[in-house]
């Protein structure tokens, strides 16, 4: 069967690290039609937008995509590609799978989490109102009437966004994960003893959808703040955690710290109908064309493709390349020796190339 995907390099060392993962997806055997396209710094420079028509018609098209990491500016600039792209596609789901591998450097052993965030709506709806503007301060205006809390008129105003059908999309997605992957536990994560009307509107559909897994996957809920102190504390006693957008993000990328970074850490964006995946980590210009950045991410990312496009034995077997690659730490990046400053230490592509021969034995 030929599967059709769309391949978004990405900016800084996406490219680098994205063709790593399409010449071990095509190493598995599994017969792709590739269909490039662009998005972040590169596309607007050829098209003058971040994430051009092309490349949602696309995903659109395709329903499925890999995808490199994008730059993002830090307080100005063009706002996330990942986050545009996330809302334009009604990408609703963010997977993000931690699990350590023998012969990472990591602060614990075993853990083997998955991270489950709302991707659409919270804090990271983008509803977000400039200070000193008009619109700002007619919003303030209004809210000064209505509520016993005064804003000062020097305010800067972000909007957080929980709706019930979001709520109970995200929850339903993380249960029906758990029993598809043979998952025993879904944690809610929230903070509804202070914000008692959005977060307290997570916990009370994440009680209500869980009622319909009973006798078939635990639940409990935890406070962000706890969760935070208990995944330091004893990892192991966690398994899929459902969040809203902004703790999602935040404890996605504790819990890759847990197992040894985000340099070994896939992810996945999904909605009703497509899917993209895609490396976690960010895009590391100062690395750019220097084949020195670790590809096990986007790799990983692959492989997490791999199974969504119901090709799981390739899947396995990528994923269980990459595992005695880096067990064996022979080609492995800089990151993943013991010394950083290792001179055996390999590139990105050589240790691609490495994980492409162990796939052939």
């Amino acid at each position: 069967m030929v599967h059709n995907i769309t391949l978004i390099p990405g900016d800084g060392i996406g490219p680098e690290v994205t063709l790593a993962a399409k010449r071990c997806i095509e190493a598995t055997g599994v017969d792709v039609r590739w269909e490039e396209a662009l998005a972040g710094a590169d596309a607007r420079e050829k098209y003058g937008d971040i994430l051009p028509e092309e490349t949602l018609a696309s995903v659109k098209k395709n329903k499925v995509a890999l995808k490199g990491p994008v730059i993002t500016p830090i307080g100005e600039g063009f706002r996330s590609v990942n986050v545009k792209l996330r809302q334009s596609l009604e990408l609703y789901a963010c997977l993000r799978p931690c699990k350590w591998y023998e012969g990472v450097k990591a602060p614990y052993q075993g853990v083997d989490l998955v991270v489950i965030r709302e991707n659409t709506e919270d804090l990271y709806a983008g509803i977000e109102f400039e200070k000193d503007q008009k619109n700002t301060r007619d919003l303030l205006e209004n809210i000064n009437k209505i509520s016993d809390r005064k804003i000062t008129a020097d305010s800067a105003i972000g909007i957080k966004l929980i709706s019930e059908s979001g709520s109970r999309r995200i929850v339903r997605f993380a249960f029906e994960y758990a029993l598809a992957n043979k998952r025993k536990k879904v944690t809610c994560v929230h903070k509804a003893n202070i914000m008692k009307f959005t977060d307290g509107l997570f916990l009370k559909v994440a009680r209500d959808v869980a009622k319909e897994y009973a006798g078939k996957i635990e639940f409990e809920d935890k406070l962000i703040d706890n969760i935070c102190m208990q995944l330091i504390q004893r990892p192991l006693d966690y398994d899929c955690l459902v969040l809203p957008n902004l703790y999602g993000d935040i404890v996605s990328d504790l819990c890759a710290g847990l197992v040894g970074g985000l340099g070994i850490s896939p992810g996945a964006n999904i909605g009703e109908n497509i899917a993209v995946f895609e490396a976690t980590h960010g895009s590391a210009p100062k690395y750019k064309g220097k084949n020195k950045v670790n590809p096990t991410a986007m790799i990983l990312s692959a492989a997490m493709l791999l199974r969504h496009i119901g090709e799981a034995k390739a899947a396995q077997r990528l994923e269980t390349a990459v595992a005695q690659v880096i067990k064996e730490g022979k080609k492995v990046t800089y990151d993943l020796k013991k010394d950083r400053d290792d001179p055996q230490a390999v590139g990105t592509s050589e240790m691609a190339d490495a994980i492409i021969e162990r796939l052939k034995r």
